[in-house]
């Protein structure tokens, strides 16, 4: 039995978030391979709380344009210098239009137990939140096991209005992360990641 899992866990061992990605961008086919797996993940109550969105170049400048204001405005209310604004703008703008392929994942209440008081309510949309983490680890590891290169970009949970606004998305749907998606680059060297320490983060009651 523990040879069985070995190749399981060795794909997730090796998966690495790449950031120096190239093109061209993923066929049609590539894509919706990697959603189909990315939509096996368990879920709530037998539902299915996410939804994709592959985001063309057409509409990438827009989108861009949108997150940044937003961005901004928070970045110059905490009095960050100039300077630093800038350059986190320009770095999220050019993930945003750089990627050769870049997927946006939301969540949805749809089949979620609806509860009058914020204590139950907030569990139940943390499930939906739950289960979209094991959605996109699923897809990460898919294009891992593909040799493709991918990475999430967290910005779409901070300027929600904003992204459904660009993308002319559902109301309901709530955006939660990015997959930039695209080739390795042959000169990229992603960091080696820490060995788990269980002696911090791992304990018995």
């Amino acid at each position: 039995m523990i040879e069985d899992a070995r190749p399981i866990e060795d794909a997730i061992r090796a998966r690495r978030s790449v950031r120096g990605l190239d093109g061209p961008s993923l066929t049609a086919e590539e894509v919706e391979a990697l959603v189909r797996l990315a939509l096996t993940a368990p879920a709530p109550h037998h539902t299915r709380p996410w939804r994709f969105v592959e985001i063309g170049p057409a509409r990438r400048e827009a989108l861009a344009d949108a997150m940044g204001a937003a961005w901004r405005r928070d970045l110059e209310g905490d009095t960050q210098p100039s300077k630093t604004v800038e350059r986190a703008l320009a770095r999220s703008r050019g993930r945003i239009t750089g990627a050769p392929t870049l997927l946006l994942g939301c969540i949805v209440a749809d089949g979620l137990n609806r509860y009058d008081d914020e204590r139950r309510w907030r569990a139940e949309w943390g499930l939906a939140q739950h289960s979209f983490g094991a959605a996109l680890q699923n897809l990460l590891l898919a294009a891992s096991a593909r040799g493709l290169g991918a990475y999430w970009i967290s910005a779409p949970l901070y300027a929600p209005d904003e992204v459904r606004g660009a993308l002319d998305l559902d109301p309901t749907w709530e955006p939660q992360a990015f997959v930039a998606l695209g080739r390795p680059r042959g000169d990229y060297r992603p960091f080696d990641r820490p060995v788990p320490d269980l002696g911090s983060e791992f304990t018995r009651r």
